[in-house]
């Protein structure tokens, strides 16, 4: 993974868990992804008393990534209490930019596990699959 390791990315994500704003489901999740260039951007969810305006932090790390004009991505790591896995939504995210990435999903005991986008979302929906008539 270039000059970082998957341990590094895992804290890196965990120092984000930290800063999330979790007031109604009380389940906090950090996430850091980094990016080909060996840059490193991490999120934490954001939650909203209006649910639908949640933002996980799976998301919120990619989009500050690109809103930084990056878009290659070689791992993800992800902490949540018990290891728990990205949503459909995220999974989608990660697809658009990704598919192949390594994710790197991790508990706060310190249990880990790695797999990558493309076996979380194996029939992912994509561009090509968009047609005009």
């Amino acid at each position: 993974m270039g000059r970082f390791s998957e341990a590094e990315l895992i804290a890196a994500a965990q120092a984000a868990r930290a800063r999330s704003y979790s007031p109604y489901s009380h389940y906090a999740v950090g996430a850091a992804v980094l990016t080909r260039s060996e840059q490193i951007f991490t999120g934490c969810n954001i939650e909203n008393a209006s649910y639908g305006a949640t933002v996980c932090a799976e998301r919120v790390a990619i989009w500050k990534a690109i809103s930084e004009g990056e878009r290659d991505f070689e791992a993800i790591a992800i902490v949540t209490i018990n290891g728990g896995s990205p949503c459909g939504i995220c999974r989608q995210v990660m697809a658009e930019f990704a598919p192949a990435m390594k994710v790197i999903i991790a508990d706060t005991s310190g249990n880990m596990r790695v797999t990558t986008v493309k076996d979380l979302l194996p029939d992912r929906f994509a561009m090509e699959d968009l047609t005009s008539e």
